[in-house]
């Protein structure tokens, strides 16, 4: 697989099976990215299937670390009421963040699984520590202007590719 190829792309992250997707390939840890992945940048909320998803993926004992870009208290914030350690800064696809979130699950890239919307980011990062990545379709259209931008590049890089769980990115949240 090529630096920015996601190892398995997905409509929502809602769709990602936790015992068949995760624990049957042999994830026990998941660093798990917040923006319009669980995150809705429309809302600023969590999205009520988002929350059971999350519920179900610590039931079937996956460990999950929050990894964020985000620079504002939000992640903070959203870590503490989802009781889940967070590395926020995390300066993605550069390694330091994606180190630190392993540190705290005292996880190794082979049971590890990146989750996240962006390939430039989650996807990158994951692969430059030797970590599987699961793309996403991100919750809504809104992002920020440098985000959006990428977006076109990303789309190119996936080109027909078509996500597990739906036939296109398409009718979010």
């Amino acid at each position: 697989m090529g630096l920015f190829d996601p190892d398995r792309y997905f409509s929502r992250v809602t769709r990602i099976s936790p015992e068949a997707d995760l624990v049957a390939c042999g994830f026990e840890n998941m660093l798990l990215d917040m923006d319009n992945t669980i995150l809705s940048r429309a809302t600023h909320d969590i999205p009520r299937d988002v929350r059971a998803w999350l519920a179900d993926v610590r039931e079937a004992g996956v460990n999950i670390c929050l990894l964020s870009n985000n620079w504002h208290k939000t992640p903070f914030e959203w870590a503490a009421e989802l009781d889940l350690p967070v590395v926020a800064k995390a300066l993605k696809p550069l390694p330091h963040g994606y180190l630190a979130a392993r540190a705290k699950l005292g996880a190794r890239s082979a049971n590890t699984v990146v989750v996240g919307d962006q390939l430039s980011t989650d996807v990158v990062g994951a692969h430059l520590l030797g970590m599987q990545a699961y793309l996403v379709c991100p919750l809504v259209e809104q992002d920020l202007k440098h985000t959006l931008l990428l977006r076109n590049f990303e789309r190119a890089l996936l080109g027909a590719r078509t996500p597990e769980g739906a036939q296109a990115c398409e009718g979010r949240e």
